[in-house]
C-alpha cells in the first residue's frame, strides 16, 4: 500500500514518497500489520510522515526508526 492515502495536504518529493512507501510495507510486515486504512497502520504512516518531515531517509532507516517509536508508544 502506498503511503499517499495518508499524505492529504503534504508535500514530498516522488522518490522520498517511494522510500516512505517501502518504509510502511516493511514497517507493518514486522509488526504484523496489514496494509489496510486502520488505526494501526495509520500510526505507523504517521510515525513515518513524521519522520520524512525530520529530513530522515532511506526506506531502511524509516522503516526502522518507525518500527522503533511504534513500539515506545
Amino acid at each position: 500500500m502506498p503511503i499517499r492515502p495518508f499524505l492529504p495536504r503534504q508535500a514530498f518529493n516522488p522518490d522520498v514518497i517511494s522510500e516512505m512507501s517501502e518504509a510502511l510495507k516493511g514497517a507493518c510486515g514486522e509488526l504484523g500489520l496489514h496494509l489496510i486504512d486502520d488505526a494501526a497502520t495509520r500510526l505507523v504512516a504517521e510515525k513515518i510522515i513524521h519522520l520524512a518531515q525530520r529530513g530522515i531517509r532511506g526506506a531502511v532507516t524509516l522503516h526502522t526508526m518507525a518500527v522503533e517509536e511504534v513500539a515506545r508508544a
